[in-house]
């Protein structure tokens, strides 16, 4: 496929003048992925690090052998009872393994790829709601003991058919079968079986909408995949000389598709690193050595990935290096400024939903960085904001540029709803898929951020549901009144954390109350505060008003923030309301001190003299 330059509004017209069918003639990942081996079958698809700096060890797969093996796996899944309306539910952190399970599974049927940290019992409901019939879940090994926690509770719910273990570094006992070894004795050549539908036929189910509770399942289709790989490796201008380091999870829409099978759609190269992918620290520290030594021409990874690589020194010629990809969390504009002084690579933004396979909006690499903006629509798609109502969007009125509203889109990208149907309303309304994000685009097509209609709390890449931890909380016989809400954090965007007001005549304090939720949640999901209030703040119809709550929160991690740099209350003012955040400083001095103790927190705010 040829490669187009895209800056701007004008270059998408351009693309969307020769038609969809000729930007994406092959309309499914498996499609994408046949056609790259084709025009470079010995290129290197995917190399996964099993060690770092251990480079002979590394596996290394040209596009050829991917499709051998994908074929594998997939005549594999059927021959195990895989049919066309079920799933393959596949439980492991990002390896080779398991990115050849993902595109085969939506051959022989649907791919179901879970957050294997998730309580047994979601996991649970997760397999039911995807009717999966098998399970691949990390075998036996020192990094993550993910077997011994998972295996014995999906052997118990009687809901597969075989539990097979991938990747393991030792023995694995109540396996089914080593995927791995069980691939060898199939046909690589062709596929044993008829694919069942067309391109438009459904090839995955994502878990969204929170870590704990009913099951909610994003459905996405063959197209949707395939269009979001081709249009974000167009927008990134992806090559063949391109090695990308994704260190994002499978089930992570980022790492399968935006940073995954773009550059497979590119013919371009998958390092990853390690099975703990950007958690491993022994790569991080390394990683400029990493790029020298592997030619890396884009890094992604969440904000916090790029506060962590930004305290490695650069200590090897990174010339070959062109760009970071960030998304999953919101980006604060210093932190990128930042980023690009620091290390001298560009950024590149992005929004996205589990929803539309990963792509709302993206920064294009040839365009330029605009602070606030999360990019561009994709070619052939719609992006808009439209009035909030309690709805929450009326698709009838139409923001102007520059005006805030709630975003929503439609094009190839969105998928066909839910596995559940009624979960769609307020979400999928006639073509439009309602983000829940508030506000604008510019009038030169460029989607900004502003807040959220939704009070989902995003920790990292992780969605949490703040209801669940209000829910737990409410258990507790003291407790009368509870919000959750996300606490700013340089680290992980946001943190949990959660007020409540009492019952007359009961006393409980923080850690009581954080001792209580926890058997309730998830770890991402547990509060890292529990303030209890004398008054819940309530809007004149007597809802809780979290705007405030969040004002409280910010407050808070701002001043907590400070003090580590040994700024103390009396160094400064600080002034939080509706219009934004403003830190006036008594020595205008501290301006470097302040400014670096609050890197990376994603907040907007303006520091002056007081």
């Amino acid at each position: 496929m040829s490669r187009r330059i895209i800056r701007n509004e004008a270059d998408l017209a351009a693309i969307e003048r020769d038609g969809l069918d000729a930007f994406l003639p092959h309309a499914s990942p498996f499609a994408l992925i046949e056609a790259s081996a084709r025009q470079w079958p010995e290129r290197t698809a995917i190399r996964y690090l099993t060690e770092v700096d251990e480079h002979g060890t590394d596996v290394v797969v040209s596009y050829a052998e991917l499709v051998r093996r994908i074929r594998q796996a997939a005549n594999l899944f059927r021959r195990l009872g895989v049919g066309s309306d079920d799933a393959v539910a596949i439980l492991a952190p990002h390896t080779l393994a398991t990115e050849i399970a993902l595109w085969a599974a939506q051959l022989a049927g649907c791919a179901c790829p879970i957050n294997p940290m998730l309580p047994p019992d979601h996991i649970i409901g997760l397999l039911r709601a995807s009717r999966s019939r098998i399970a691949i879940v990390l075998g036996e090994n020192d990094d993550m003991p993910l077997w011994p926690r998972l295996a014995p509770a999906l052997r118990d719910s009687g809901c597969l058919s075989a539990i097979l273990h991938c990747d393991a570094d030792a023995p694995t006992a109540g396996s089914d079968g080593g995927f791995e070894a069980l691939l060898h004795a199939e046909n690589a050549d062709t596929l044993d079986f008829a694919v069942a539908g067309d391109h438009d036929a459904i090839a995955a189910c994502f878990h969204t909408g929170g870590t704990t509770g009913a099951p909610k399942l994003a459905l996405h289709t063959r197209r949707n995949e395939a269009f979001v790989g081709r249009a974000a490796a167009a927008m990134y201008d992806l090559g063949a000389d391109d090695t990308l380091i994704n260190g994002f999870p499978l089930f992570h829409v980022a790492g399968a598709f935006v940073y995954g099978l773009s550059v497979l759609a590119a013919g371009g190269t998958i390092l990853i690193p390690t099975r703990l992918g950007l958690r491993n620290q022994a790569f991080v520290k390394s990683v400029w050595k990493q790029v020298a030594d592997y030619g890396v021409t884009v890094i992604g990874g969440v904000p916090t990935v790029m506060s962590a690589l930004m305290a490695v020194p650069l200590d090897a010629d990174i010339t070959s290096l062109r760009m970071m990809l960030t998304g999953g969390s919101p980006l604060p504009p210093e932190l990128a400024d930042t980023f690009e002084r620091t290390v001298g690579k560009p950024v590149r933004n992005i929004l996205g939903m589990t929803e539309c396979a990963g792509v709302v909006t993206i920064e294009p690499f040839h365009g330029s960085r605009v602070p606030g903006s999360t990019g561009l629509r994709l070619p052939f798609t719609q992006v808009r904001a439209f009035a909030a109502t309690a709805t929450p969007a009326d698709l009838e009125r139409p923001c102007a540029p520059g005006e805030t509203g709630v975003i929503a889109l439609r094009g190839p990208n969105v998928g066909p709803g839910y596995s559940d149907a009624a979960r769609n309303a307020g979400t999928f309304d006639h073509g439009w898929l309602i983000s829940g994000d508030l506000g604008h685009v510019d009038a030169d097509g460029r989607v900004h951020i502003t807040g959220r209609a939704k009070d989902v709390i995003i920790r990292g890449a992780h969605n949490i549901d703040p209801g669940l931890i209000e829910d737990a909380l409410l258990q507790h016989p003291a407790v009368a009144i509870a919000a959750a809400i996300g606490r700013p954090d340089a680290y992980a965007g946001e943190l949990p954390v959660a007020y409540v007001t009492l019952k007359p005549g009961t006393t409980v304090d923080d850690d009581e109350l954080r001792r209580f939720v926890a058997p309730h949640l998830e770890p991402a999901a547990q509060p890292k505060a529990v303030t209890v209030l004398s008054d819940m703040p309530l809007t004149p119809i007597g809802k809780i008003y979290k705007p405030a709550l969040r004002q409280f929160a910010t407050r808070a991690a701002i001043g907590d923030a400070l003090a580590r740099c040994d700024l103390d209350p009396d160094a400064y003012v600080l002034e939080i309301d509706e219009r934004g955040i403003r830190l006036l400083l008594r020595d205008p001095h501290q301006e470097t001190a302040a400014r670096g103790a609050l890197l990376g927190m994603p907040i907007n705010y303006t520091i002056a003299a007081s």
